[in-house]
């Protein structure tokens, strides 16, 4: 007699499904209530491309946007708190009207059956910090940093359980001006970037312990952007550019993060070359003492790494497109198996709960006759993800989350707005803000689906 295969349920019951966006790529409001200017706000506009003022107007428009997240089954929603809403200046009394904002956000999702996932840090240094003290390469600005966290932390300890100190932490050696650095007038740039490298491990260690002393129960993560990267040939050179390139865009966040303490290939290059930071008396003690309960990503894509193009210029070097991937328009590689491997690997290192915080794709989008956009490219994409997320899980991995990148349509953090990512239409453009009105696209639906399945109509 033939039996039939027991299904059985991969994805645990309490599995963290929804979206993920920034303040400034949201809100707009940029000079309402009491809001002080950003780097954001500071930032040249390219040709072409839109400013972030308006965005997609979120701080007006939150209860219909949470309504539609509720509606798709959302039980989390990733966002930023700006700083300078909160220290307008960064730094001196706290704006209460700031403050009573996310106040009323956190409970009006909290009352439509969504848990807040709230970054700190999203590239959005108040402006003054980076006018005053050059940003995080101040250690004063460290300072504030805690202050501020400790602020937010006491106002929302009984509405925030997931916390992140820093979007894409990994990003510091290579995007300075997103901490707010001027390199210019640096007697030496390499040894000031990995100064502004070691006072964001220090500003993140702080927020960590500030945050279990005030929320026992809080969980905080140290996030980076994660590129999963191959040898670009089986010849031994290429698996050791991967590996090197691998270890200083990744390996060197996730090990201080978890472990406390730079990895000896980071200080032994750095030693060498005379450029370690300079360690505070209690640095090293707050770094161990400080790791974190989760780690969190940022997944789009995967490069090779081609020994032959390396280079001392660059921190990360000899990365290259490959020819056997297919790409998005903007070039990024579309590569679900490379989240696999991404996962398989951070969980066989640190044996910490992973948190996607961000997957999905940009494609430029029009509505059509009927009100929609029918982006199956974007169900498959997202599809081809969560299958492979799927399978990390079946084979031991721990995922605590799945979080897409947008949820509406938002501005991209370089202005553009045609590279849509939401599962809702958003009517505006570039410059014309016509109506902002929103649309289901085909992949609401889908991504309702999934949700209330717990993903396994994804086979």
């Amino acid at each position: 007699m033939k039996t039939e295969k027991k299904k059985t349920t991969i994805i645990p019951k309490n599995f963290l499904w929804g979206g993920a966006v920034t303040s400034f790529q949201t809100e707009g409001a940029w000079n309402e209530g009491g809001k002080g200017l950003s780097l954001v706000d500071a930032r040249p506009i390219k040709e072409g491309h839109s400013d972030w003022k308006v965005a997609v107007d979120f701080y007006h428009r939150y209860k219909e946007d949470i309504l539609l997240f509720k509606e798709m089954g959302f039980n989390a929603y990733r966002t930023s708190i700006s700083w300078s809403r909160i220290f307008p200046d960064g730094e001196g009394e706290a704006n209460e009207e700031g403050l009573k904002f996310y106040d009323d956000l956190f409970d009006e999702m909290i009352t439509n059956g969504i848990q807040p996932v709230i970054t700190l840090y999203h590239f959005d240094l108040p402006l003054a910090l980076a006018k005053k003290y050059n940003g995080f390469a101040s250690r004063k600005v460290v300072d504030l940093f805690d202050h501020y966290a400790r602020t937010v932390f006491k106002r929302y300890s009984h509405k925030v359980k997931y916390w992140l100190t820093f979007n894409e932490q990994n990003l510091v050696l290579t995007k300075p001006e997103y901490w707010g650095v001027n390199l210019e007038q640096a007697e030496n740039k390499e040894a000031l970037l990995y100064q502004v490298a070691h006072n964001a491990f220090i500003a993140h260690a702080k927020a960590v312990q500030s945050l279990h002393e005030i929320v026992p129960e809080g969980k905080m993560a140290g996030m980076v952007t994660y590129l999963t990267t191959y040898p670009n040939t089986c010849k031994p050179k290429d698996a050791i550019a991967n590996m090197k390139a691998k270890e200083w865009l990744v390996d060197f966040y996730f090990d201080v993060f978890a472990h406390g303490e730079y990895p000896t290939y980071i200080t032994s290059d750095l030693k060498k070359k005379g450029i370690m930071p300079i360690f505070e008396e209690e640095d090293a003690k707050l770094l161990k003492e400080n790791t974190v309960d989760y780690l969190s990503i940022s997944y789009y894509q995967s490069q090779t790494v081609s020994s032959d193009k390396q280079n001392n210029e660059s921190i990360i070097s000899g990365v290259t497109p490959n020819p056997h991937l297919k790409t998005n328009e903007w070039g990024w590689a579309i590569d679900p198996i490379g989240l696999r491997v991404c996962l398989k690997d951070m969980y066989a290192r640190y044996r910490l709960p992973i948190f996607i915080t961000e997957n999905g794709i940009g494609v430029k989008e029009t509505l059509n006759e009927q009100g929609t956009v029918e982006d199956d490219y974007r169900i498959s994409y997202l599809h081809e993800h969560i299958k492979q997320m799927k399978l990390a899980i079946e084979e031991g991995v721990d995922i605590i989350g799945y979080l897409t990148w947008g949820s509406t349509d938002l501005l991209s953090s370089g202005g553009q707005f045609e590279k849509r990512y939401g599962f809702v239409f958003v009517d505006r453009g570039e410059k014309d803000l016509k109506d902002l009105k929103r649309y289901k696209k085909k992949s609401f639906n889908w991504y309702k689906e999934v949700i209330a399945s717990n993903g396994e109509i994804v086979e």
